[in-house]
């Protein structure tokens, strides 16, 4: 649990020295690992995706500005109706998606990517 916590201190503080950039949203994907059905939602800052019984709501998506469409860290809050507490609440890292993960009989959830400006993404694509 000290390597997840330390591993988002570092990445809250900016990998490398990079600033770090608040998104508007980002991107998860899910997996019912009954039916072997994936999915992905691009979910807006504070918006919710039902996943069964579950609900998914993306807290926050960050990256650093020095590589926006290499690296993202999102804030997710998981619950169900029928549990007291968040199933999971905390900080994913979509390039390391075991560091801190979901941990649910049937669904599995991660991080793909946070929202970036297309001329971001555009000018990180061109090689020169």
């Amino acid at each position: 649990m000290r390597a997840v916590v330390a591993a988002v201190a570092l990445l809250a503080a900016g990998p490398l020295g990079a600033e770090v950039v608040d998104a508007t949203g980002g991107m998860i994907r899910t997996l019912d690992q009954m039916t072997g059905e994936t999915a992905d939602f691009d979910l807006a800052r504070g918006q919710s995706q039902a996943l069964g019984r579950l609900s998914v709501t993306l807290d926050a998506c960050r990256y650093p500005d020095d590589l926006p469409t290499g690296e993202a860290f999102a804030h997710l809050t998981i619950t169900d109706p029928e549990a007291p507490a968040p199933l999971f609440a905390g900080w994913m890292i979509a390039s390391s998606p075991a560091l801190s993960a979901l941990d649910h009989p049937r669904y599995d959830v991660w991080v793909l990517r946070c929202d970036v400006p297309a001329s971001t993404a555009s000018a990180e694509g061109s090689g020169g």
